[in-house]
């Protein structure tokens, strides 16, 4: 009897060990100081109620201008285990100034995949960014919706309304689950969500926020459909010739369902673009996956790769560091607008933030504020 109470004690100290510090991790929060561009912030759910109190449910940021103009949408977390995009979000949340036009961001699409780690992924359960004031902590996150939030997983899922068969994981990836449906999964509906938003509010521009492996050939990029493919070449023209990165253009297939810059092109008369970042972390050729290669990038196994001609990026023993991919973001996003607001002018934006230089020279902490610091009306807890 004292034998078995002893194994089951030890037992017991196990599943402890092991599981609060994810149950921590999932009810950890992430301060977001606002800018003075946010005019108000709001639950998905308002566009449709099926999510409502559901863990699909998210916060949505509206940054208005005094002037009429466009109104873009900006989507993060779509892949929470791509961290570039949420901090992005966050850094267009505090620091994007808007004149003309409306941008929404979203910096948790997928909130559920936000709240713990890829399982066996051998990823930390945070990361860490330096600011000027300390350190801030953020969430390490997983591809799709956590099992916890959504089970159980189909054999196969089908995609709606194609019928394409996909792999049973995609049921829980917000990247497969466009245009959404009301009564399907979870990730569906905050896709359909998504999809009413963008039909009733009339948004002209929505940019998916990426990141994919240095050996995965869609990295480095802009995916674009047919109808926004101008816009798409025109900046990535600009940016190399004039912010001197390299940020080449793909073509959105048109038999491969589900995927955001596909499926919002053609179910709305909206124009979507999915941006890609090189976020080495991802590759599984790495050493340890720790906080510091998240932010650095910097690994002597992808650096090996290189050398043989492997990756799909120029990499060398710098990196590709979170200041380098988010800054990428910021200046694609912006060109965008710009390249946009060129051919739509009654449908144009004026917006600034820093961009790529600025974000390298400075560092991306530089531009967090310190929640301790801030109006506390104005901070935000994702």
């Amino acid at each position: 009897m004292m034998r078995k109470l002893i194994i089951a004690g030890v037992l017991t100290l196990i599943v402890l060990a092991g599981g609060i510090p994810l149950y921590v991790q999932r009810y950890f929060k992430e301060e977001v100081v606002a800018g003075q561009s946010v005019t108000n912030v709001f639950k998905l759910s308002k566009y449709f109620d099926g999510i409502e109190g559901t863990i699909a449910d998210t916060d949505v940021f509206e940054l208005k201008g005094a002037e009429e103009g466009g109104k873009t949408l900006i989507i993060a977390g779509t892949h929470a285990n791509e961290p570039s995009a949420a901090l992005a979000a966050y850094f267009f949340i505090g620091n994007l100034e808007v004149e003309k036009g409306t941008v929404y961001v979203i910096p948790h699409f997928n909130l559920s995949g936000s709240l713990g780690t890829q399982p066996g992924g051998g990823f930390p359960l945070y990361y860490f960014l330096e600011t000027p004031w300390g350190e801030k902590k953020f969430r390490m996150g997983d591809r799709g919706f956590q099992a916890l939030d959504q089970w159980p997983d189909p054999d196969v899922y089908v995609h709606y309304p194609d019928g394409q068969l996909l792999s049973y994981i995609d049921a829980r990836n917000t990247n497969r689950s466009w245009p959404g449906r009301p009564d399907g999964f979870l990730a569906e509906k905050v896709s359909f969500a998504a999809m009413e938003m963008i039909r009733n509010e009339g948004i002209d521009i929505v940019i998916d926020l990426h990141e994919a492996e240095a050996m995965y050939p869609v990295t480095n990029c802009i995916v674009a459909p047919e109808k926004s493919m101008p816009y798409a070449v025109g900046a990535a023209f600009y940016v190399k010739g004039r912010e001197k990165f390299e940020n080449h253009v793909e073509s959105s297939p048109i038999g491969y369902r589900g995927l955001s810059h596909r499926e919002i092109g053609d179910w709305s008369d909206a124009y979507p673009f999915l941006l890609e970042s090189p976020g080495v972390h991802l590759d599984q050729i790495t050493a340890a996956k720790t906080p510091e290669l998240i932010i650095d990038g910097i690994d002597p196994f992808v650096l090996k790769a290189g050398e043989k001609g492997l990756l799909y990026v120029p990499y060398d023993e710098n990196g590709f560091s979170i200041d380098r991919r988010v800054g990428q973001h910021s200046s694609v996003i912006q060109e965008i607008m710009v390249q946009w607001t060129k051919k739509n002018p009654d449908r144009g934006f004026k917006v600034s933030a820093p961009k790529h230089a600025d974000i390298v020279e400075n560092g991306l902490g530089f531009y967090f504020k310190d929640p301790s610091e801030a109006d506390s009306k104005m901070v935000y807890l994702q």
